[in-house]
């Protein structure tokens, strides 16, 4: 036997740490995350996908932001109000730079609320009530009110689904409708656009040149300060692919766990399972509204009698710890909700669907129902209304699609026949459903409404007396008065409200609780 040559042995031992260390330090500074499905849509203005908007907060800031406690909170600038209430002025704070380099300026920040209230539903509501947006100098500007309101600050405070992210003036110059090309903001993390593969994989690096505020993290407020060095959002279709990747220390975190699948990870030591968004989200469907037979409010009605919530949520999620039937657009448990309607649109009433089909004489035309097959919190949607529209006595085709193929069918204004659409199903989140500006779902203001278009002239009325009224008792009743409206005229169709859990690895730290996925905060440690 040859003797050991201690000294040969504890080279070569420090020279395959030397070699593992930077291997070990460069998974230690990328968070690889599993998100609910493939990034295509980038414009976080032009589309309300979750996804878009969970990518522009990588990117993009805010001038205000919102925290755990729903209060408004500087973000990007300060504010103060004139004692009239009719006059806010905004200071930008020091050292904001966006990621070519190029400093904040007001005139920036003017431009891209403009391009944000053009499209957006609180937006619409705003601009009319702004008398004057002009810059004082490069880092302050005033915002001159026509009236009092709280909705100038609570629509730049807005979490979802289309927040006012700021943008270089060069790029918010751009029509709202025109999708963006360019993607340069000022937030915590940057885009890789080299290494960006539309569906498949979307790569962000540290924004070395943020300055984050000094308050703690709170939802979208307070210090965004970013523990990693990148971030790689990858597609994985399969959902068991995920959930083996992420037991095997593959990926770091899964935005969201089918419900089926829990149980696998319940009990792994290396993972942790959490819902992060405590108050949950609801789910429901849209109507177009500009072709028939959807232009017809008694066949609305008759799909909204037909669906059952009940089948939908076992469908959707299964186990009744994670849902609860739910006919309140504003949501139950909010001060807002109302129980109105409820009787018809919880539960399935095919003979009350019949009857309503019959008096609106539907013609048996087909109904097309967008079906997203991707993406597990609004696949099973689709397939339980198909069935309920063809027992009611309505001729369905499924139109199967990704997920973002579906968010960018949702503007399409042509008629079924010229490839548009007539239902489609998708999911919002409580924390922003509680009043009608920051409710997406509820504007009526025809083509300018987000997807479907309805037009109801008496609840944009309504929508108007809410934001002029700073009464909480008659807030509520414009809000009881807005659920009978949009109930009644199929405006948007609730199937229920519903908690998602997420996974992530116990080498990570720093995961905050949010309505909203963000990954700031977040630290982690060499395997």
């Amino acid at each position: 036997m040859k003797p050991i040559c201690f000294s040969r042995t504890l080279r070569t031992f420090a020279l395959s740490a030397a070699l593992a260390a930077p291997v070990l330090w460069a998974q230690a500074q990328t968070l690889t995350v599993v998100m609910q499905g493939g990034l295509r849509v980038m414009d976080p203005i032009t589309s309300t996908a979750f996804l878009t908007r969970d990518h522009g907060y990588m990117i993009y800031d805010t001038l205000l932001g919102t925290d755990a406690h729903f209060k408004i909170q500087p973000q990007m600038a300060d504010w103060k109000a004139s004692a009239d209430g009719l006059r806010y002025r905004f200071t930008l704070r020091s050292g904001l730079k966006w990621h070519d380099g190029a400093p904040v300026t007001s005139a920036d920040c003017i431009a891209s609320i403009k391009r944000w209230a053009e499209v957006d539903s609180s937006g619409q509501v705003l601009l009319p009530m702004i008398d004057s947006i002009e810059a004082v100098d490069d880092k302050v500007f005033e915002v001159v009110l026509k009236e009092r309101t709280t909705l100038l600050l609570e629509g730049l405070a807005k979490l979802s689904s289309r927040p006012a992210f700021m943008m270089p003036k060069r790029i918010a110059d751009t029509a709202a409708a025109t999708p963006l090309t360019e993607y340069t903001g000022s937030g915590p993390f940057r885009l890789v656009r080299a290494e960006f593969k539309p569906g498949l994989k979307v790569v962000y690096e540290k924004n070395k040149d943020y300055v984050a505020r000094s308050e703690p993290a709170s939802w979208t407020a307070g210090a965004k300060l970013v523990g990693v060095e990148r971030v790689e959002w990858i597609a994985m279709p399969d959902a068991m692919t995920s959930i083996n990747a992420l037991k095997n220390g593959e990926v770091d975190f899964i935005q969201q766990v089918p419900y089926d699948l829990v149980p696998m990870l319940e009990h792994q030591k290396n993972v942790t399972v959490q819902v992060l968004d405590k108050l949950g989200s609801w789910t429901y469907f849209r109507f177009n509204h500009l072709h028939p037979p959807f232009d017809n409010k008694l066949v609305r009605q008759a799909a909204m009698a037909a669906v059952g919530q009940e089948d939908v949520l076992k469908a959707l999620v299964g186990n009744p710890k994670f849902y609860r039937t739910c006919a309140a657009v504003f949501g139950c448990g909010h001060p807002n909700g109302s129980s109105y309607g409820a009787e018809w649109v919880i539960p399935s009433d095919i003979d009350k669907a019949k009857a309503l089909l019959k008096e609106g004489r539907y013609d048996g035309m087909a109904i097309v129902v967008l079906q997203p097959t991707d993406v597990a919190i609004v696949a099973a949607q689709p397939i339980v209304i198909g069935a309920a529209l063809r027992k009611a006595g309505f001729k369905v085709q499924m139109k199967t699609m990704d997920w973002q193929t579906v968010v960018t069918q949702q503007g399409n204004q042509k008629s079924p026949q010229e490839g548009g659409w007539n239902i489609f199903a998708t999911a919002g989140l409580l924390a922003t459903s509680g009043d009608p500006m920051t409710n997406t779902t509820v504007g009526s203001n025809g083509r300018k409404a987000w997807a479907g278009w309805p037009d109801v002239p008496a609840i944009e009325v309504l929508r108007q007396r809410y934001v002029r009224s700073t009464d909480l008792a008659e807030r509520k009743s414009i809000a009881v008065e807005l659920q009978k409206l949009v109930i009644d005229n199929g405006v948007v169709a609730p199937l229920g409200q519903f908690l998602i859990p997420a996974a992530y690895s116990t080498a990570i730290s720093g995961v905050l609780e949010s309505p909203v996925t963000v990954f700031w905060n977040i630290k982690k440690s060499a395997k």
